[in-house]
């Protein structure tokens, strides 16, 4: 027993030194290779796959996931009295939590898994040993580009999720429950700061970046075979998503605590 886990102990720190190392030599070709027509060129049509064929995903997603939050938060906040608050608090959660976490999943889900799919098939085909053998870095030429566009379109995409749900819980209070609209916007207006915003965008930054990374260093190590592929796609979407969940955490944890230190009277929840 003692062996089995020292065994595992080694292999869990050599993969983490493979990581390390991976995200090095992704790291070093970053700034340069964005000053580089080439790089752009590549870029193109990463972005084309991480973006625009995300949307309808994306905004599935924000849609249903308002309409959920508007339904069941009116029989609480009617009893209350704070039904024309609806807006504030599914805006808040959604430009807070839900938007960023839920956009980051559906992108590891779409296009995480189509990223590791795509570079482990040229491992097993021995297409990335075949730009090593011709002279050229396939961490620039395969990597980068890839990463970037996970990384510039998170954001993006947390947006549009944002606005879907938005909307969304808005036909909800205002169409279904008759909640006036002016009040419904103009309490989101009130009361979601620049500093939500910021929250939203920083973890947004932070979950697509972890998506590209974690999506190509697993098609880049994949075992042969279709089953390595398909074993490195799971990998990734699990690894991604557990990652996504720690870094909300940490995240949340110290936006609390900055806010708190420039605003200490007035206290920001995050759950």
């Amino acid at each position: 027993m003692l062996s089995a886990l020292g065994a595992k102990t080694v292999e869990t720190l050599a993969a983490f030194g493979r990581f390390s190392l991976f995200t090095w030599q992704m790291g070093r070709w970053l700034l340069p290779g964005m000053v580089r027509p080439r790089t752009w060129a590549l870029l193109m049509p990463e972005l084309y796959e991480v973006g625009n064929r995300t949307l309808p995903v994306i905004a599935v997603t924000g849609v249903f996931v308002g309409l959920v939050l508007a339904v069941q938060s009116y029989d609480q906040l009617e009893a209350a009295g704070f039904e024309r608050g609806m807006g504030t608090l599914l805006t808040l959660t959604l430009v807070r939590e839900l938007g960023p976490v839920l956009a980051g999943v559906m992108l590891a889900g779409r296009v995480g898994g189509a990223l590791t799919a795509e570079l482990g098939t040229m491992r097993v085909t021995e297409q990335i040993s075949a730009l090593q053998v011709m002279g050229a870095d396939p961490v620039r030429h395969l990597v980068v580009p890839r990463f970037l566009a996970c990384l510039l379109f998170a954001p993006l995409l947390t947006f549009w999720c944002n606005v879907c749900g938005s909307l969304a819980g808005w036909f909800v209070a205002v169409r279904l429950k008759h909640i006036p609209s002016s009040p419904y916007w103009y309490n989101i207006s009130a009361n979601v700061e620049t500093f939500d915003l910021v929250l939203g965008f920083v973890k947004s930054l932070v979950f697509g970046g972890a998506i590209g990374l974690i999506a190509c260093y697993k098609g880049f190590h994949c075992r042969t075979g279709a089953e390595g592929v398909g074993r490195a796609c799971t990998e990734a979407f699990v690894t991604s998503f557990i990652v996504i969940l720690a870094t909300d955490f940490f995240i949340g944890t110290f936006f609390s605590g900055l806010y708190r230190a420039l605003y200490g009277f007035k206290a920001l929840a995050i759950s």
